[in-house]
């Protein structure tokens, strides 16, 4: 943007005339013994200016495309930035959606723990056939599988949220398996 904003103040330039002062002094003499005395002196200044009278809307066509492009790194770092807090309030909504998730999952792999310890004490009473206690495990085993799962989703939503915050980490600083 800053690269924008100074082509706009080029572009103002050009409106302007261009100004040259020059200037030159030295000593000129026949004589070399006289070269560095007063009447041997010589300087001459000048100045000089132009400008552009007619450009047919040239210079103004600039400055707009310069005042453009400017307008256009402004919209592009605006859509970066909002790109960018709504990565990381994605990611903290998830983090938070996640955790309460977890909690009523841990909730479910308790009750099916209690389900199995009541069906296997059936099945060890005779009230009951073993499939019960199958089912009961299979219950079990999907809802601590249900609950890897979040905790996966958990460990990816945080990372992700590192990621959006600017942070990370270098592969060399992993510790060696």
């Amino acid at each position: 943007m800053d690269a924008a904003n100074a082509q706009i103040g080029v572009a103002i330039a050009a409106y302007y005339p261009n100004i040259s002062l020059t200037g030159t002094g030295g000593f000129e003499s026949g004589n070399p013994g006289t070269w560095i005395q007063g009447p041997s002196e010589m300087w001459s200044l000048g100045a000089s200016a132009v400008e552009l009278l007619f450009d047919a809307g040239r210079r103004h066509a600039v400055s707009q495309q310069a005042r453009d492009a400017y307008e256009q790194q402004v919209a592009n770092y605006r859509q970066t930035v909002l790109a960018a807090f709504q990565d990381v309030e994605d990611n903290l909504a998830a983090i938070r959606i996640l955790d309460q998730e977890s909690a009523q999952q841990n909730l479910a792999v308790e009750a099916a723990e209690r389900s199995l310890a009541i069906s296997t004490n059936r099945y060890k009473g005779g009230v009951t056939t073993y499939l019960e206690v199958l089912t009961a495990q299979t219950a079990q085993l999907s809802d601590q599988r249900t609950l890897a799962d979040i905790a996966t989703r958990q460990f990816v939503a945080s990372v992700q949220l590192i990621r959006a915050l600017g942070g990370g980490w270098d592969t060399a600083q992993l510790p060696k398996l």
